[in-house]
This record gives structure tokens, sequence and C-alpha cells, in this order.
């Protein structure tokens, strides 16, 4: 008898993440992305699956701080790491996320399917620009994309949420 899986069966790895400051242990296939990892094993579909090659931005989360499009990154690469997904940015009563609150308060959403990936995006940019102008967020968030075209809407938010930051770190 041989220790070696069967042919057809694909071995798991086990994988170690902190997502939204909730340490989890996975046993993952090692081809399953961290989106999938995120939706299937965790429940939090907030994520969205769109593109599955890292164009459109829906399925941004932070890892270590950094976004990530987490439908080409392998949920075995982020073992160890720190992931943040939307279902993490309200506070802990439930207050929204200054972005979350800017994105409802300016209609920067439409269909809402790209929105949690748009407000990722721009968690990050922001951390990193925080005081940008309508031309630095336009450029800044151009890897997600809107199928709504609320553009105008989503860089509104953001310029607010820009605002609302000020002084929080």
């Amino acid at each position: 008898m041989s220790d070696s899986p069967e042919i057809g069966a694909s071995p798991t790895v086990t994988i170690h993440l902190r997502v939204n400051d909730t340490d989890h242990t996975l046993e993952v296939e090692p081809r399953l992305t961290l989106a999938e990892a995120l939706r299937t094993q965790l429940g939090l579909t907030g994520t969205k699956l769109v593109c599955a090659q890292g164009a459109c931005g829906a399925c941004t989360v932070l890892v270590d701080g950094a976004r990530v499009t987490s439908c080409i990154m392998l949920a075995a690469m982020a073992d160890g790491r720190a992931i943040t997904t939307i279902e993490g940015l309200a506070d802990a009563d439930g207050t929204p996320h200054p972005l979350q609150a800017a994105f409802v308060a300016h209609d920067a959403l439409q269909c809402g399917f790209c929105t949690p990936g748009q407000i990722m995006s721009a968690v990050a940019f922001l951390r990193d620009h925080p005081h940008p102008t309508l031309d630095d967020i336009r450029l800044g968030m151009s890897g997600n994309l809107c199928r709504c075209a609320a553009y105008v809407g989503i860089r509104e938010a953001v310029a607010d949420a820009a605002g609302r930051m000020e002084g929080q770190a």
C-alpha cells in the first residue's frame, strides 16, 4: 500500500489565516484561490468573483494591508497573513466604516456588485493618499471596474471619505 494520494484525488494543505481579526485554520487544495476560500470555507461572500483574471477588482481584499485581487492569489500564498474583507470594515458595534457611509451618501453603488472591491481598494488608496484630488482618485481607483458606470459617485464618495477619515489613524 502506498502513502501517495489516489489518482484523481486532490491533496490538501493546511493554512493559517487571520481574517478580520479572527484566526482560522483551513484545509485547502493547493489550486484554491483566496477568493474561493473566503467565500466557500469562511462564508465571507462580500468578496465577489467576477472575472477570475484579476482584471475587474470586484474581489479586492487587503492582505497585510495591501490591496490584492483575491481571485488570482492562491489561498496557500496567504498562509500566515492578515486579511481584511468588506465584512471586517465596520466597527464592532456595526457603525459603518467612513467609506461605507460615503458610498451610501453619494449613491456610489447601483447594482452593488463591485462595491465591496471598490471600497476595499479605496481603503488602501486613502491610507497611502489621505488628501487626494479627484484626478488622484480617478487614477488610484482605475483597477476597479463598475459595470453600472457609477464612477462619478464613486470618486465623490472616496473624496468625501478622505475628509471623514481626516485625523483617524
